[in-house]
């Protein structure tokens, strides 16, 4: 229902920076017709004041007042013409939004999520590295590290044949591991301390 005379929030023109209100974006558009810098200057000085107090949680930054002149530029849409006592020149950076990440999995390798990224990049080097120790050796980490991942995240079997078809699978053929002579590590949980019982006095 809409009560004629009454002026709405919703009607109004959207405030460029909330946390100000809407009177202190009223003073920014009448100090913006002042006829004279000096004036312009004065009445911007009393805003940045009022501003201060509005927002008093802007003093935590050693540079407030910086950052003060920089919202009042931006609240003028760049129109308030005096000497700014302080560079706005790269106001406009502050309300710019950063560029959106990529997602992780967005990379084909969304199929070894339940493995995490480690054991992804641990997977890419068996691909390039010669047979050798240090082969041997992160072939012996990595497939432990994936019987854990699978036991900690139910992610369907976990038994030694499903790490060593994985790992195949996922090193291109590279890596076949021979279940005969590999022996892996504990997988099972750490069983819970029992808690003391209090003696009676």
């Amino acid at each position: 229902m809409e009560i004629k005379g009454l002026d709405y929030n919703t009607q109004r023109e959207r405030l460029i920076m909330s946390e100000y209100g809407r009177e202190i974006q009223k003073m920014v558009e009448v100090a913006i017709t002042l006829p004279t810098k000096e004036e312009r200057l004065r009445c911007a000085m009393t805003i940045v004041r009022m501003m201060e107090s509005k927002n008093p949680q802007v003093r935590e930054s050693n540079d407030y007042q910086q950052t003060l002149w920089d919202h009042l530029y931006l609240m003028s849409r760049k129109q308030l013409d005096i000497d700014w006592p302080y560079d706005v020149s790269n106001a406009e950076k502050m309300m710019s939004k950063p560029q959106p990440m990529a997602h992780p999995t967005k990379d084909g390798q969304s199929h070894l999520r339940h493995y995490g990224r480690l054991i992804t990049e641990m997977l890419e080097k068996l691909k390039t590295m010669p047979e050798g120790s240090d082969r041997d050796e992160l072939v012996r980490i990595t497939a432990n590290q994936m019987k854990r991942d699978l036991a900690t995240w139910g992610h369907g079997s976990i038994d030694d044949e499903r790490v060593a078809d994985d790992l195949a699978r996922y090193t291109d053929g590279k890596i076949q591991l021979d279940l005969r002579w590999f022996r892996f590590g504990s997988t099972s949980p750490a069983a819970p301390s029992e808690p003391r019982r209090r003696r009676r006095k």
